[in-house]
């Protein structure tokens, strides 16, 4: 009989090629545990999706709960899932008012798809704005809002009327102009090694939407749902979207995602044509049911300020190592950048070969990110950096 290891590499459609591979058999906590019983420290959170824990009792409650009453239903509206109400209220009370009306999908990826097309609809415009070194996500539309053309380029013919702008630079943004649809842009750039703006930049593309008629979309699909110190990163800024982006975070675990906006915005998609943006399983009542669980065990727990917290705590103990050159960090989330001597590969081994679980940025080669479940306790995050220290030492010594 073939071991998973062995079906894995004959079946299983991969986006890289993995030559040792971990097989993990159980998750919880910070801690994931793979078939050999060793113990490994989650310091990404699954790409910053499992920010209340592995398997949190108050998530796998809802989940078990909700399966007693029922899966799949149908989602166009045409009956209430209790799941689906309780959750697109509880987002509404703690987002601006501009932003009361919630539509549900099941990843970041659709997300930004469901708020391309509401854009469009909107304003009658092709044009769309997006900038260098973002993700946004792996489907048609949304690679071709992303800011590197190395990843794209193979796919290509994508969606037409891309501008593509530098993040942060003024000068740029009067290319937004009365032929732009939407200006996409994540408020803290992730997947370039956490890059945040500079003041008043945010502002002058709000500013500038306003001026211009065009809808600004916030992609908050990695920082949402407290990982930047605030429950949403553009509460940082003083600047709120026309649309807003949620997913990996949002369910606890579970699969969702959606894009929110004002109800009067998301009434186009009923008219001309009707069913202008449907989805078989996005809000799925599962996974809408974790995701409030999550979403109430953040604001209950205060995680939202524990996450700058302990952000410090990480930052203030690896800063001074010789083999760090900078830390840029937003709450919970830190791009630590090492100095041009350490080998990033090597180090990614020792990562492994120590336990830790720890992830590059697809658009920063001396960077990897520090992003642990927001629930880790103050023990883990000592333990944790014994642990990166550890490796940094072991690569800065060879």
């Amino acid at each position: 009989m073939l071991t998973n290891r062995q079906l894995f590499q004959l079946h299983m459609g991969l986006p890289s090629m993995v030559n040792d591979p971990i097989e993990i058999v159980q998750a919880k906590g910070i801690y994931l545990i793979d078939s050999e019983g060793n113990k490994h420290i989650d310091l990404v959170s699954g790409v910053a999706v499992s920010n209340v824990g592995h398997l949190h009792p108050r998530v796998v409650d809802a989940i078990k709960k909700q399966l007693d009453d029922y899966m799949h239903v149908m989602v166009y509206g045409k009956f209430v899932h209790s799941p689906q109400v309780k959750l697109a209220a509880k987002l509404a009370e703690n987002l601006p008012k501009s932003l009361n009306a919630v539509y549900f999908v099941n990843s970041g990826s659709e997300a930004i798809e469901g708020a391309l097309k509401l854009a469009k609809r909107l304003t009658n415009r092709a044009e769309l704005v997006h900038f260098r070194n973002a993700y946004h996500g792996g489907t048609a539309g949304a690679l071709s809002l992303l800011g590197n053309e190395t990843m794209k380029n193979a796919f290509r013919p994508l969606v037409p009327s891309t501008r593509m702008l530098d993040f942060n630079d003024f000068s740029q943004i009067s290319q937004i102009t009365s032929k732009t649809a939407a200006v996409i842009i994540e408020p803290i750039q992730a997947e370039a090694g956490i890059i945040l703006p500079k003041q008043g930049y945010l502002q002058a593309l709000r500013e500038r939407c306003n001026q211009m008629g065009c809808i600004l979309i916030f992609d908050e699909i990695q920082m949402g749902f407290g990982r930047t110190g605030k429950l949403f990163a553009f509460e940082n800024f003083g600047v709120i979207p026309d649309i807003i982006c949620l997913a990996k975070a949002m369910g606890g675990g579970m699969p969702i995602g959606a894009f929110i906006s004002s109800k009067e915005n998301m009434m186009a998609f009923t008219h001309n044509p009707e069913l202008g943006h449907i989805t078989t399983f996005g809000g799925h009542p599962v996974s809408c049911a974790a995701s409030l669980a999550a979403l109430e065990l953040i604001l209950e727990e205060n995680l939202v300020t524990k996450a700058d917290q302990n952000g410090k705590l990480f930052e203030e103990a690896l800063l001074p190592h010789p083999a760090i050159k900078e830390i840029r960090r937003a709450g919970l989330m830190l791009g630590v950048e090492v100095a041009e001597s350490i080998e990033i590969d090597q180090l990614m081994k020792a990562f492994k070969k120590n336990k830790l679980v720890v992830d590059q940025f697809l658009f920063h080669e001396k960077a990897f990110r520090i992003a642990p479940p927001l629930t880790i306790s103050e023990n883990e995050i000592r333990e944790s950096i014994h642990l990166v220290i550890k490796s940094l030492d072991q690569v800065l010594n060879t």
